[in-house]
């Protein structure tokens, strides 16, 4: 019998989240547009690559869906107004003003400080012999890197990484009561970061921060507000992603002999291995939802004016009719038109910074130290519940 509907919460537990690939692969073939059930209102998750595609560029299906989020309380809506929740033209003046900011150059200037990051983190490992490399480097390697990015103080990024962490529940929850326990930290990351403005307005420095509130465009600057949103989104798109990309490529590696050694060894370059994990692993899962403004055909299923759909990356990128041997891990892969950054104008902005600093923690991490292997069952390892999320909570290791 085909799957008619999922519930969002089913798709949030740690046991799916391990491997939630036989019941996309499920859906592509029985429902690939699937009704689910979210926060008192039902959705459409679409799984075929094509479909997902092609809902991503379709000008028909709004990414402004504020309306249809009463969970968040308004002293918050800041932290969920930015570029991929917004449509043109707004759209295409803010990530005009913030392209100019986020430069490649920007991000390559940063590639010295990604390499001694990572040699730095590592040190305690190679006394140690084990280590959590989600506690121990996946994580305080992108959330340090984004934080001086952004000019964050050094005094205060842990409580800069906390609030952070706590916030990413508030747009997409796996439950509504994730939501009120999340409040006070929203409230404290708002005065954090309103602190962090004036004092960057007062005295500018040479940091994306002071760039984002000198950026303009034709005499256009960012709000207040917008830049709150921008700020933001810069560490979804710079920090959590990463996270999940790079204890996810471990554990991958880890899982898949032959592959991990043709790494290792250098058979494969470090640019297709990182497409290959990004499309194997997925750390974007499902991306933020979409309003129809009129009735739009994705697939077998005719959505209906003002509902609400959602792109599932992480089938889309096992999709079969798309990809040969798709739940093969294939380094050499290429051409790998995977959807791990999105697709269409809403692409990840921070998609350079996240696969330099992937491939970065990876090479010098298998390089360091070879003999590395997980230090208890990959079944018993816990993972992140956030719905549009595919990131490992811990990933225990034997470095010896």
């Amino acid at each position: 019998m085909a799957v008619r509907s999922v519930r969002a919460r089913e798709l949030t537990r740690s046991r799916f989240k391990a491997n939630p690939y036989p019941f996309y692969a499920r859906l592509r073939a029985e429902s690939p547009v699937c009704r689910v059930a979210a926060f008192g209102f039902r959705a459409w998750l679409v799984t075929r690559y094509d479909d997902v595609v092609a809902m991503l560029q379709d000008d028909r299906l709004s990414n402004d869906i504020s309306s249809r989020m009463p969970w968040i309380p308004r002293f918050t809506r800041p932290l969920t107004e930015h570029l991929l929740n917004r449509d043109p033209p707004d759209h295409t003046r803010l990530r005009k003003l913030v392209t100019r900011a986020f430069t490649p150059s920007r991000v390559e200037a940063l590639r010295g400080r990604v390499t001694s990051l990572c040699e730095q983190l590592l040190e305690p490992g190679g006394r140690h012999g084990r280590m959590d490399l989600v506690e121990g480097y996946a994580l305080p390697l992108p959330i340090t890197i984004i934080s001086e990015l952004l000019g964050v103080p050094e005094a205060g990024r842990r409580r800069f990484h906390a609030l952070s962490r706590s916030v990413m529940r508030i747009g997409a929850p796996s439950r509504l009561a994730d939501v009120t326990l999340t409040l006070p930290d929203a409230w404290r990351l708002i005065r954090f970061f309103r602190r962090l403005f004036a004092e960057r307005r007062a005295r500018p420095a040479d940091d994306l921060l002071s760039a984002l509130i000198q950026a303009e465009e034709d005499g256009d600057r960012l709000s207040e507000r917008e830049l709150l949103a921008m700020v933001v989104l810069v560490l979804l798109a710079g920090y959590e992603t990463t996270v999940g990309l790079i204890a996810g490529g471990v554990l991958a590696l880890l899982e898949n002999p032959e592959q991990r050694a043709a790494f290792v060894e250098g058979g494969v370059s470090g640019r297709t291995a990182i497409e290959e994990l990004l499309r194997y692993t997925s750390p974007v899962e499902i991306t933020m939802p979409r309003i129809a403004r009129e009735e739009v055909r994705i697939g077998p299923v005719s959505v209906g004016r003002g509902e609400i759909v959602a792109a599932v990356l992480g089938s889309a990128n096992r999709d079969e009719s798309r990809f040969r041997e798709p739940d093969r891990l294939d380094l050499t892969r290429d051409p790998n038109p995977h959807l791990g950054f999105g697709n269409g104008r809403h692409f990840c902005l921070g998609a350079t910074l996240a696969r330099m600093e992937a491939e970065l923690a990876l090479t010098l991490l298998f390089r360091r130290f070879p003999e590395m292997r997980l230090a208890r069952p990959a079944a018993t390892l816990r993972w992140r519940e956030l719905l549009p999320m595919r990131s490992l909570d811990e990933l225990p290791v034997s470095l010896r």
